[in-house]
């Protein structure tokens, strides 16, 4: 068997040739990502929110990490997620829930956590640190490594971006 039949793939149609490094990287982002939603949604669980989805987890962090009020737009552009209806479904939930508020001010509404958001937000961080910072040591990767692999993973969302604006062209 030679070395490229024996790398983990996405798809072999689209592995062939020199296609099947990209595909390497894509199939152990799709696994990624999962195995993160996963993990998000249950921290949240854990943390005592089990109602969240990946979005609103996302969302809610978002909020409380800027430790400012925060636009429906910024969130969405921060999170790089197109559909702004999403993340506003987010907000009505999260609002809902008591985690975070809104605050409009003129045709703006500005969000922020909520004092129950807040301790979320730190019982997930503590949860966080007990599961899987602990586990972290056994990657053997130091923070610049980790870094490194952070930028990396920036780069390829920009190619990624640019793909799809180039793909919807298309269509």
């Amino acid at each position: 068997m030679s070395q490229d039949n024996r790398k983990i793939v996405s798809s072999k149609h689209l592995a062939e040739d020199s296609e099947w490094p990209l595909s390497e990287v894509e199939f152990a982002m799709t696994i990624l990502y999962n195995a993160f939603s996963k993990w998000i949604v249950r921290c949240s669980a854990a943390a005592g929110q089990a109602e969240l989805s990946v979005v609103d987890v996302l969302t809610l962090h978002n909020i409380h990490h800027r430790d400012n009020e925060q636009r429906r737009i910024d969130i969405s552009f921060m999170l790089n997620i197109e559909d702004p209806h999403t993340v506003n479904y987010s907000l009505k939930k999260l609002i809902k829930l008591g985690l975070v508020e809104g605050t409009k001010r003129g045709k703006e509404v500005f969000y922020a956590t909520t004092k129950a958001g807040h301790d979320l937000c730190e019982e997930y961080r503590e949860v966080r640190r007990q599961c899987l910072l602990s586990s972290l040591n056994g990657l053997d990767k130091n923070t610049e490594e980790l870094s490194n692999i952070a930028a990396t993973m920036r780069g390829l969302s920009g190619l990624y971006d640019q793909a799809a604006r180039a793909a919807a062209s298309m269509s």
